[in-house]
């Protein structure tokens, strides 16, 4: 056994690419999972033009152009490459897995994929397409932090009778196609008593102030700009109305009626935020008629047997119940590498 002090220290590769409709998800789970392993390893974070620095806590490199990828992996050396940046390519994937022991991806619908040790699956689709065997897929996968845990099954605490039925709208860090704009819009046509409260992310791409004078002209709506406490504010509502991606997760472990809308159509393909694990699924989020909205929302409001059967489903799937599986996961591909550094770019 090699004595502790003279151990080479480990180093971890984080690359992040945001891609469009995934919001600030990808990047808590880069740093949920670098925050658990940096005594373990070195972390090292790259990004690309699009997306935000990712920690000042951790060294950072941006990645310009499609070459710079490979070369900065060339010069960094690491013993693991984790991959957060969605669709990925076989031909980029075969100069990286020639310089990197082991590779893990995370939501990969590419070929690339092909080529990586391992790739986790959380979002999957619908259709249960055969997966190669180094795919592990699941809503076990969702990587729950650490004020999200504390709120786990926080739906089953009944509120007092005399309290309004709160609903809560949120369609990610940038909804790019506005929805909560449609979704407020038809709201305003509801009929029975119901709290809103409008959550728009800290990227949300539109006038804002139509959003707000919207909320005006209804009773007991309210907006809030970049919350930095989500999942709390989903734990006190009797219905969250979001999007298909991530969100359907978060709501899950807490345990709230929710209907989804796609933002696009991957959105509308993915297997998770279905009426089989408690949610109500209205398609893209463009197309939805107000009657069918409005009837969505109605329905667990007035009828409590619909909306603890909710529950109960989507608590039944024990979300994020797999975390330590994915740390154990990366701590294996650290241990036992894949493959040897054939060579590295300098």
């Amino acid at each position: 056994m090699v004595p502790i002090e003279k151990q080479v220290q480990k180093t971890i590769v984080i690359y992040l690419s945001i891609t469009e409709g995934k919001g600030s998800y990808p990047l808590r789970r880069a740093l949920l999972l670098a925050n658990t392993l940096k005594n373990e390893a070195q972390v090292i974070f790259l990004y690309d033009q699009e997306t935000p620095v990712p920690s000042e806590h951790f060294t950072c490199h941006k990645v310009i152009g499609p070459s710079s990828l490979s070369k900065l992996i060339g010069k960094l050396q690491p013993d693991l490459l984790i991959r957060d940046s969605g669709p990925s390519h076989k031909e980029e994937m075969s100069k990286i897995h020639e310089l990197v022991p082991s590779i893990l991806h995370f939501d990969d619908f590419g070929d690339g994929g092909q080529l990586a040790d391992w790739v986790i699956q959380t979002l999957y689709p619908e259709t249960q397409e055969l997966h190669a065997e180094h795919y592990i897929v699941g809503p076990q996968t969702f990587m729950v932090d650490a004020p999200l845990q504390s709120l786990r099954h926080a739906g089953l605490k009944r509120k007092s009778p005399s309290s309004s039925s709160q609903l809560v709208i949120s369609f990610g860090d940038e909804d790019p196609g506005n929805l909560t704009f449609r979704a407020l819009r038809h709201l305003k046509q509801l009929q029975i008593p119901l709290s809103v409260t409008v959550l728009l992310g800290p990227n949300y791409k539109h006038d804002v102030s139509e959003i707000q004078m919207m909320a005006l002209s209804r009773p007991n709506t309210k907006v809030v700009q970049a919350p930095d406490n989500r999942a709390e504010l989903f734990s006190k509502a009797d219905m969250v109305l979001c999007d298909a991606g991530y969100t359907p997760y978060e709501v899950a472990v807490i345990g709230v009626p929710c209907i989804v809308l796609a933002q696009n159509e991957f959105e509308s393909t993915l297997g998770f935020p279905t009426e089989k694990n408690g949610f109500t699924h209205l398609g893209l989020g463009r197309k939805v008629t107000q009657s069918n909205l409005l009837n969505a929302i109605m329905e667990p409001l007035l009828h409590d047997a619909r909306k603890e059967r909710a529950i109960k489903k989507q608590l039944q799937i024990d979300v994020g119940a797999s975390d330590e599986k994915v740390l154990e996961a990366i701590r294996y591909l650290l241990e036992f590498p894949k493959r040897t550094r054939q060579n590295v770019l300098h």
